[in-house]
């Protein structure tokens, strides 16, 4: 098999990873979405979709107009707020460091140049949103929305965006695994059979009604140069229901906190099955009367399969404070444990 690697826009953090290691597969009983696209959407999603700009200013002769360069994707929501993948704001320093740019401007469809502010970033999710300044508003004239529900395997999509810095180009493809983990966030994606290269990332990955799915995060490609830029078939996307979350938490200005359950995990042959065991044990599992050694089967009766999973169920299904029932194996005996999450 061959060796792949793993790109971000603008991070270029290669991980040499194995097909089979990086996506894990959990089976769902789920029936595809196939609505035919319409020009309607199509228009609407070109039009809510933004480039990110590079900041080619030489501070050195500020009074010299810096280059029109195009390093991201982006697309705007509704009253100026413009959501995009966090690394693609990033802004690289050698004596700072990588940190989140306060000010960034976005081109539009029509070639507006727009300045915008941070609102809020989850670095968690690679998800940022800005803010257009309020005078420029009124050019951003298309917004979209995220869409209710969680897409199926199959699902026809589409991504509006700036592969290699120039666009916008359309990309059309089906939704793959809905539940990939990779090493770049601590989140499952969306995995779709999709055009995609540097550039795309921040970009929304919308569905047959134009609504956003997800925000496209990450691209594997097989061995190349390093200095190459890449482009794959097998893109990777934040799923739209864990960014709404950071994008109402930065709207209503509250911190955006997970549940915390308070196990650490080790991998453990069940007969014949590979599970997870309970590692180490914290609160608030201790109280319940969780202990190390136990082997982990469900929550609120979902079969739990690998540690992403947990993680998965716990970021997406429930938040600090609920109460849930956890079911494992101990010993020879299968033993339900109620649970009050804690917050992280």
């Amino acid at each position: 098999m061959k060796r792949c690697r793993v790109w971000t826009t603008l991070h270029r953090h290669v991980l040499t990873l194995s097909l089979w290691a990086i996506i894990i597969l959990c089976a769902f009983p789920v029936k595809a979405e196939t609505t035919p696209l319409g020009q309607e959407a199509l228009l609407r999603a070109k039009q809510a979709t933004v480039g990110i700009l590079a900041d080619t200013q030489d501070q050195r002769a500020p009074e010299k107009p810096g280059k029109i360069t195009v390093r991201g994707t982006g697309f705007h929501l509704h009253d100026g707020y413009v959501v995009t993948a966090r690394h693609a704001a990033e802004k690289h320093d050698l004596s700072t460091g990588t940190v989140i740019q306060k000010h960034i401007r976005v081109l539009t469809s029509d070639l507006h140049e727009l300045p915008a502010d941070l609102v809020g970033d989850s670095a968690f999710m690679d998800v940022v949103l800005y803010r257009v300044t309020e005078p420029h508003r009124t050019k951003l004239t298309t917004g979209t929305s995220f869409a209710s529900g969680d897409p199926a395997p199959g699902t026809d999509v589409f991504t509006v965006g700036y592969p290699l810095g120039w666009g916008p180009t359309m990309a059309f493809g089906r939704l793959g695994n809905t539940n990939t983990f990779l090493q770049t966030v601590d989140t499952r994606l969306l995995q779709a059979d999709l055009s995609a290269c540097s550039g795309n990332s921040g970009g929304g990955l919308f569905n047959a009604q134009g609504e956003i799915v997800g925000i496209l995060h990450a691209v594997i490609q097989t061995d190349k140069e390093e200095n190459q830029a890449y482009c794959s078939r097998m893109a990777f996307a934040i799923p739209g229901r864990l960014a709404e979350r950071i994008v109402n938490a930065a709207l209503s200005g509250t911190p955006l906190t997970f549940s915390k359950l308070g196990i650490h995990m080790t991998s453990v042959k069940d007969g014949t099955r590979l599970r997870v065991a309970v590692k180490d044990v914290s609160e608030p599992a201790k109280s319940a009367g969780i202990q190390k050694h136990d082997v982990l089967l469900a929550i609120e009766e979902t079969e739990i399969l690998d540690g992403a999973h947990l993680k998965t169920f716990l970021i997406e299904r429930t938040v600090p404070g609920q109460a849930v029932s956890v079911k494992v194996r101990r010993v020879d005996a299968d033993l339900t444990f109620h649970v009050v999450l804690g917050g992280s």
